[in-house]
């Protein structure tokens, strides 16, 4: 028996039939910039608190870094 060929994708990052095979894209770095800033703030607001409530709040503030972040750049540009 002759073993048939796998249908050929005509982009190699994307292996789906159909629809969704035209709409994917390789964008997935930003996750990694996202979770980084999460452990790095998490630890930093932790590490910096005083009490329970302290480090409660630093935690909220760790999720939210890159409103912070954005905030603090619009602020130095003057916008």
């Amino acid at each position: 028996m002759e073993q048939e060929k796998p249908e050929q994708c005509t982009k190699d990052w994307c292996k789906f039939k159909g629809k969704m095979r035209d709409q994917m894209h390789c964008h997935g770095g930003g996750g990694a910039f996202y979770g980084l800033g999460f452990i790095g703030a998490l630890v930093y607001y932790l590490t910096t608190a005083t009490s329970f409530w302290a480090g409660f709040l630093g935690v909220l503030k760790a999720l939210l870094w890159p409103a912070f972040l954005v905030y603090e750049v619009l602020k130095f540009i003057g916008a």
